[in-house]
């Protein structure tokens, strides 16, 4: 009934914020008597603020028209490559009638962009993919909403989100023949266990995971959000915040957690510092600093579009990762879309290189939990296997923002171009690992080489060489 209450409050608002919004106008024109004074700057911004708090707020454009290769501007296209029902795999295809930038654009990484499904749209890693895209071609998961997904299509379960990350990968894979992933926050959990999957049935799997900001093991440095989780009994979320779509959307009947209330607790977390951020907004109006009027808009359209998240996938997710931490005590089992029940074992991840990177002022995954993800893949080579935390980054600063740019995406482009070539499936990728230390182990045995050993080797070369002579 809450989730119809509050539809209700909204269809109510919206003409008075649209009111609020002409009024705002109205008072700001300089052409119009009323927006001459200061008393009518003022009024404008009131107006306009309420316009704000008020608004409804849609799913944003990535808006990525365009971006520099090597300082010659590459135009991009949109477009939709797979189409599920609860997730579009979307590419960001790069076009350049430049010839040595076309050369460079076609031999660069194919990198698959997992974004949370946790709240926001995929559209809050627009700085990610905006920066990526000058040095890798690139994908993302781009999840829709809930309430958008009609029960004729089916429940969205975290099997199925682990199982959709699996098909994106093949279908990678089978376009370029390989692939890197990166994961960002929540889809840490499930895209691990995905690789872990493929790797347990023997499947190519992708050259290189970077893992950022996400809660592998939980019980590590555990923040107010992990707290939640933990201290609420799994009953506790099913009676509180699971309801049904009411009857005006496509989704109508399906259960989810609804996204006006992710949002009430985003803002929950941080108060003072959105009142704070709100206020500051309003002086700028006054005093016209448009630049700083103009970044907060596009702050908080993208904050405040939330989506609803199907109930099966959201109450699984809490059990698995916030309460029974299936992945690192090794108990957790995902159901193949065949209906088999695997194991997820990160042991039998060996020829995918891991990077993980951490805030250390991160106050959603705290200091350990995704770097805990080395500790599961003890098979991946230490040379394969790094880590970096990002010194006075926040949540939000390890993938966007100025620390993104110029911290942490230099790491992962030099992790993901060094591995671009370097792993190869199962059994050849062994034997290149073997071939690496080879040097070593023969250098060993020939300081303990004695005399004995010599002569065993002298009288064994013409036996190769008869050998060879009846083969020939």
């Amino acid at each position: 009934m809450l989730y119809q209450i509050y539809e209700a409050q909204r269809s109510l608002m919206e003409p008075f914020a649209d009111f609020a919004q002409a009024a705002s106008k109205l008072y700001s024109n300089p052409m119009s008597p009323l927006g001459q004074s200061q008393m009518g700057q003022r009024i404008s911004a009131t107006y306009d603020l309420l316009y704000r708090l008020g608004k409804d707020y849609e799913k944003p454009a990535f808006g990525i028209k365009s971006v520099k290769v090597h300082g010659v501007e590459v135009a991009i296209h949109e477009r939709v490559e797979m189409d599920k029902p609860f997730c579009e795999l979307r590419r960001f295809k790069r076009f350049s009638d430049d010839a040595d930038t076309l050369s460079r654009l076609k031999v660069q990484p194919v990198v698959l962009v997992v974004a949370p499904l946790s709240g926001h749209y995929a559209t809050l890693l627009r700085d990610t993919v905006r920066t990526m895209l000058s040095d890798h071609k690139v994908y993302i998961t781009d999840w829709k909403n809930a309430r958008m997904v009609p029960l004729s299509d089916g429940e969205f379960h975290l099997d199925d989100y682990v199982n959709y990350v699996q098909e994106f990968i093949r279908y990678l894979q089978g376009q370029y023949g390989n692939c890197h992933i990166m994961s960002v926050c929540q889809p840490t959990v499930p895209v691990l266990a995905a690789v872990s999957l493929m790797a347990s049935r023997g499947e190519k799997t992708p050259l290189s995971m970077t893992m950022m900001g996400g809660p592998i093991d939980a019980t590590r440095s555990p923040t107010a959000v992990n707290n939640l989780a933990m201290n609420k009994s799994h009953s506790w979320f099913e009676n509180n915040v699971i309801y049904r779509v009411p009857q005006n959307f496509p989704g109508a009947g399906r259960r989810v957690y609804p996204g006006f209330l992710q949002h009430t607790g985003f803002v929950a977390m941080n108060p003072d510092r959105h009142l704070s951020s709100h206020y500051d907004y309003f002086q700028d109006l006054i005093k016209g600093d448009n630049s700083s009027a103009e970044s907060h808009r596009k702050f908080y359209d993208e904050y405040n579009a939330v989506l609803d998240m199907d109930a099966d996938y959201y109450l699984e997710t809490i059990r698995t990762v916030f309460q029974d931490f299936k992945l690192v005590r090794g108990t957790w089992d995902v159901r193949s879309p065949s209906g088999k029940m695997e194991r997820v074992c990160p042991q039998d991840i060996t020829t995918t290189a891991l990077l993980t990177v951490e805030g250390e002022l991160d106050d959603i995954s705290g200091s350990g939990q995704t770097e805990a993800a080395h500790k599961l893949c003890t098979n991946i080579i230490r040379h394969d296997s790094h880590h970096l935390e990002v010194k006075g980054a926040g949540h939000y600063g390890i993938f966007s923002g100025r620390r993104w740019r110029e911290v942490v995406y230099p790491h992962v482009r030099d992790f993901i171009l060094k591995h671009a070539n370097g792993a190869l499936p199962a059994k050849a990728g062994t034997k290149a690992r073997a071939s690496v230390a080879a040097p070593k182990k023969t250098a060993a045995v020939a300081k303990k080489a004695t005399p004995k050993t010599v002569a065993r080797k002298a009288a064994a070369k013409p036996r190769t060489a008869a050998r060879a002579a009846r083969r020939a």
